[in-house]
């Protein structure tokens, strides 16, 4: 895992740009509704490298997937955002017609100090995915620099983001390098207490993350479907509640893992359960966590919301992942609010990791009263269990510090 501070050889902000052409691999993976950019945010969250390279008189091939496109589909044209990234720059984005091939070769070789070029779609390209050497070298025939910025696909070794940082001078952009501070510093240097939350559906997902936080962290806090699998491990009744069957295992092991562990493992105490995955259905709270059969278990209760909150608050470090229960139906997402607003409302420092969390911040309306929200769902996770990320070892390689040191 990359340590805190090791982009001082492979920053952006250390690179000499003036003149040339500068390859950004950003995330620009936004939502799109109606042709037009529904969610900005990851847009915004790329600004900061552009405008910097903009300023020092670079001239931008900017790159980024969006969504999971089978083969070139109109539908995931990157035309709204390269839009949409124009009226946030104040300045026109032109659209290339592909990733690669002659026509963009001469788009980008007008390109002058301050320009943006924004390629299709790379996921257009089956190259993409498979980290095809081809399509990197053509990538890096576009420009004289490669900046990695997309944090959010830095656990894919794809050619955008792996492949072509070994054949160009490769640095990491403002972005990618701030997630990789702001997560590092969990682990490595948090305010205590530690108290980390952690929902979502699947055990399997987050078993490395838990894991790993037993060793760090002083409270891990368990909501969403995943404590089902907890609770059949333990031999509690789920009733039809959603149930990963190979996270029971998983979850067994972690019960007895954290049997030995300084670090408290708890579970919620009571629960909001229904008849059915339904915003009609009709929200039930039990006192205890047997489920009926017939019913399923779709949020923690009100007493695990408030004993949660309350140890959020008294944090020195939260880190989240994951909602409490269906808080995409109102009858069940009482907890994930109520874990939202305690997060918001702490003097702890807090980080985010990304995804439904996300999501869940900016549905309550509290996106902004974080300390840090990842950008990257899976990488961050990847990130705290200590997997090396393609994205970011490429960029951290001998051969690479001294690619870069020459161009410097």
């Amino acid at each position: 895992m990359a340590e805190r501070g090791r982009f001082e050889r492979a920053s952006v902000r250390d690179a000499e740009v003036a003149g040339r052409t500068v390859l950004v691999r950003a995330d620009l993976n936004v939502p799109l509704e109606d042709g037009r950019v529904a969610d900005d945010a990851r847009i915004r969250a790329a600004l900061p490298t552009i405008e910097l390279l903009r300023d020092r008189g670079a001239a931008i091939v900017l790159c980024s997937h969006l969504g999971r496109p089978d083969g070139r589909d109109p539908e995931l044209s990157m035309s709204p955002v390269a839009a949409r990234l124009g009226e946030l720059l104040g300045t026109d984005v032109a659209l290339a017609p592909a990733v690669v091939g002659a026509e963009v070769e001469a788009a980008a070789e007008v390109l002058e100090g301050g320009d943006v070029l924004l390629l299709e779609n790379t996921r257009f390209e089956p190259g993409e995915a498979e980290n095809s050497p081809d399509l990197a070298t053509s990538l890096a025939a576009l420009a004289d620099v490669y900046v990695n910025d997309a944090f959010g696909a830095a656990h894919r070794a794809h050619a955008s983001t792996e492949g072509v940082a070994h054949l160009l001078p490769a640095y990491a952009g403002l972005l990618l390098e701030r997630e990789v501070r702001e997560l590092t510093a969990v682990l490595d240097d948090p305010s205590r207490p530690l108290v980390v939350v952690l929902g979502g559906a699947k055990v399997s997902d987050k078993v490395g993350v838990i894991e790993r936080f037993l060793e760090v962290a002083d409270e891990i806090l368990i909501g969403g479907a995943m404590c089902f699998s907890f609770f059949r491990a333990q031999g509690r009744e789920t009733g039809d509640s959603l149930v990963e069957e190979e996270g029971i295992e998983l979850a067994r092991q972690a019960l007895a893992d954290a049997e030995g562990s300084p670090c408290k493992l708890r579970l919620p105490v009571d629960l909001v359960i229904g008849a059915s995955f339904s915003a009609d259905a009709e929200a039930t709270v039990v006192d205890g966590v047997d489920v009926p059969d017939g019913m399923m278990g779709l949020d923690v209760g009100p007493a695990t919301s408030a004993a949660y909150a309350e140890r959020i608050e008294a944090a020195g470090t939260v880190f989240w992942n994951g909602p409490m229960g269906a808080f995409e139906l109102e009858p069940f997402a009482a907890a994930t609010k109520a874990v939202a607003e305690a997060v918001a409302s702490t003097d702890a420092t807090t980080i985010v990791g990304g995804g439904d969390s996300g999501a869940a911040l900016a549905k309550f309306g509290l996106g902004d009263r974080v300390d840090w929200l990842s950008t990257g769902g899976g990488a961050s996770l990847e990130l705290i269990e200590g997997k090396a990320l393609p994205g970011v070892e490429a960029l951290l390689s001998e051969e690479q510090g001294a690619r870069s040191k020459e161009l410097r």
